[in-house]
């Protein structure tokens, strides 16, 4: 039920038919005045007809807020988020989910600025958007009033959203009046297509349906090969070249697009509980992670990298959840950050259909020892001989239970 109680709501608003919907349902069921939110995160797509469509309805002009993120949505949460190497179930970058602790974060600041009480979203209620931008409202201003439409509305079908439009004077494009064949976000590190064709988990995404990534099939018959650059874990030059976080970032998705790298058919376990099938494409994420892990394995100590890759999936969790503004995912960044004091050097990938290839790592700070690891004899002082007391004292405990199961006749 709506809460007449609302006077002003911040609405994040991409400007498409639906966000556009919720406006002018907002207006009609609140009776309350709408500032809209849009993020730019490097989705693609031209913002000003979304401020041109927000006047259309009736939004005055000091209460559109447009916001070009890219730089801060790659430095403060791409970054801090691939230097722990998250990957949710094992595989899946959480292009999606990164972005939507920051434009929640968005939404409050300007509910704060305007004097809003509440702040609305266009997520579904299957979905794990809401989960991660109500719990990112609620961590950063606790009295504030959320207004979940999809939760609250009677508009069940597309012909009841097109209706509702039409007796409202909400411009509809041609493209738009019928069902969509399935539903895009994206940004900057990646895109994600789910619903209707690709609901069917036995059935092959479509070719129409992928928009970052040219097929693997497609890509150049020969490889590319370059260099990346880390300082304290996070990436700052391609091929010597110093770039801006967002920058690096779109050269990379330029370079993975390229040779047909970054695509994911995933079926997952959405946090509300159900599984779900989407395609994912992240160029250059997937080769930022692969060249991260490479830096990685030459500057971690074994204890410190085994402990991350311990960590890093209740880390990609607590992302995927929305649990980004939590005690404990603060937590863990403050340990993973501490980790990437020396996690700094260069590395040289191959870039060949589909296939990221470490070929090459190197850092002042390497951890790596020819002369311990050579089958000569080194400088460095290491007796084969002590390899037996090792391996014995490591055996006890199993010669222990040996001899048990001996005695015992198992």
């Amino acid at each position: 039920m709506a809460d007449k109680r609302v006077n002003k709501v911040v609405l994040a608003y991409s400007g498409g038919l639906d966000t556009s919907i919720i406006l002018k349902w907002l207006q009609t069921t609140y009776n309350c005045e709408v500032v809209t939110f849009t993020a730019d995160l490097g989705q693609g797509e031209e913002l000003g007809p979304a401020r041109d469509k927000a006047l259309l309805l009736g939004i005055k002009p000091e209460n559109i807020f447009i916001e070009d993120l890219r730089e801060e949505f790659v430095r403060d949460y791409v970054f801090p988020m691939f230097r722990a190497n998250a990957a949710y179930e094992g595989v899946y970058l959480l292009g999606t989910s990164i972005a939507r602790p920051l434009i929640g974060k968005k939404l409050i600041e300007i509910a704060e600025k305007v004097g809003a009480d509440a702040v609305s979203h266009g997520a579904t209620g299957k979905g794990n958007d809401q989960v991660r931008f109500e719990l990112t409202a609620y961590a950063l201003k606790p009295d504030v009033h959320v207004i979940a439409p999809w939760r609250e509305w009677d508009l069940r079908s597309r012909e009841q959203l097109i209706a509702f439009a039409e007796q409202h004077q909400i411009p509809i494009a041609k493209d738009k009046r019928g069902e969509a064949p399935f539903s895009v976000d994206a940004n900057l590190l990646h895109a994600s297509s789910e619903g209707k064709v690709l609901e069917d988990p036995a059935v092959e995404v479509p070719d129409y349906v992928y928009s970052r990534t040219i097929s693997p099939e497609d890509a150049p018959d020969k490889p590319t090969v370059i260099t990346i650059d880390f300082e304290q874990g996070d990436a700052v030059a391609i091929d010597g070249q110093k770039l801006s976080p967002a920058t690096l970032l779109a050269k990379l998705n330029e370079l993975g697009r390229d040779n047909g790298i970054g695509r994911l058919d995933l079926v997952e376990n959405r946090f509300v509980g159900m599984k779900s099938r989407g395609m994912y494409e992240t160029p250059g994420g997937t080769i930022l992670h692969v060249a991260h892990r490479a830096i990685e394995s030459i500057t971690l100590d074994r204890g410190a990298a085994h402990l991350k890759d311990q960590l890093m999936p209740q880390y990609a969790e607590l992302i995927y959840n929305g649990f980004w503004f939590s005690p404990e995912r603060e937590m863990l960044q403050a340990l993973i950050d501490k980790s990437q004091e020396f996690v700094t050097g260069q590395v040289r990938l191959k870039l060949y259909k589909g296939g990221v290839h470490v070929i090459g790592r190197s850092s002042p700070y390497s951890l790596y020892d020819q002369d311990l690891v050579t089958f000569e004899e080194g400088a460095v002082a290491y007796d084969h001989r002590d390899a037996a007391g090792f391996i014995k004292l490591n055996a006890l405990r199993l010669r222990t239970l040996g001899q048990r199961k001996k005695k015992l006749g198992l």
